[in-house]
């Protein structure tokens, strides 16, 4: 098995968190949202796509060594994310001010510096 450059995943992680919940900005203000937001907009389809590079986060997680207590963190936030989404406009509102991706690699750098 190969060992992992924790690091350079961290990094990777990072990144796509970025690309999911702050990579574009509304004209005029400092408000921030990524793909999620994006996607969201399409009821159902869009938060159910957005699963995929969530729960890829919390695999790599684990695959970094992050204790179960972790996550289970992370899947809340995911979870919450889901569901608070499905619900038309308020959902839309809530991706944009809810990071659940930067939240979880926020809480797997802290955990890996330790």
């Amino acid at each position: 098995m190969r060992k992992i450059d924790t690091d350079r995943e961290l990094r990777r992680l990072e990144s796509l968190a970025e690309w999911l919940d702050n990579r574009f900005r509304i004209p005029g203000t400092q408000i921030r949202f990524g793909l999620d937001s994006l996607f969201g907009i399409l009821p159902g389809v869009g938060d159910g796509l957005m699963l995929v590079p969530s729960v890829y986060v919390i695999l790599r997680a684990r695959r970094l060594g992050a204790p179960i207590s972790l996550i289970l963190r992370m899947l809340i936030n995911v979870l919450l994310d889901f569901v608070v989404g499905l619900v038309p406009v308020l959902g839309d509102v809530f991706d944009i001010f809810f990071r659940a991706n930067t939240s979880n690699v926020d809480l797997l750098r802290d955990y890996l510096s330790r």
